[in-house]
């Protein structure tokens, strides 16, 4: 167990890094959207290239921020019961929703995109816009944010089983999001 937790602390650390990346990326968008729009009404210039590396932007901070959500327990769940529930029955819910539902969903998702991803790779697709980039950069963030919410699921489920066997001291307090 020790090797295995050893492991989750390398995935806690890599998320940790990855979701630094995203919110550089939030940032990076803000100030392109701002210059893009300055740029556009005090000169009248634009290019479709500034619009399209916002998405670009975003689509990492959505793909690459996504395992540090999982990893800092703030990813959306159903919590009609789960605010109810003891340390044990959370751990357990918990568990069932990573083992039955994100490992099986990520692995697909990851076994989906690859492909879509090497294609755009291949073809060296650009957009069809004027002034447009070229896609694989974009449609990359859809493997490599599934590999990261896969891996931080590996994680978490070894943190619980840990925690199940009193090998491992984890904050299992949730706090219900304000409706």
């Amino acid at each position: 167990m020790k090797a295995l937790l050893a492991l989750a602390r390398a995935i806690d650390w890599l998320t940790h890094k990855v979701g630094w990346i995203a919110a550089v990326a939030v940032i990076a968008s803000c100030f392109i959207s701002a210059g893009n729009a300055i740029i556009r009404f005090l000169f009248s210039n634009s290019s479709n290239a500034w619009l399209e590396i916002q998405w670009y932007l975003f689509a990492a901070c959505v793909m690459l921020g996504a395992a540090h959500v999982l990893k800092v327990n703030e990813h959306v769940r159903v919590d009609v019961f789960y605010g109810r529930l003891s340390g044990h029955g959370k751990v357990y819910v918990d568990l069932f929703g990573l083992i039955f539902f994100l490992m099986p969903v990520m692995g697909v998702m990851l076994w989906l995109s690859w492909p879509y991803f090497h294609s755009m790779w291949v073809s060296g697709e650009v957009s069809g816009n004027a002034g447009g980039l070229i896609r694989w950069p974009a449609v990359l963030m859809l493997p490599v944010g599934f590999a990261l919410v896969l891996l931080q699921g590996l994680a978490e489920i070894i943190k619980r089983v840990a925690w199940l066997l009193h090998l491992y001291d984890m904050d299992i307090h949730y706090e219900r999001p304000l409706q």
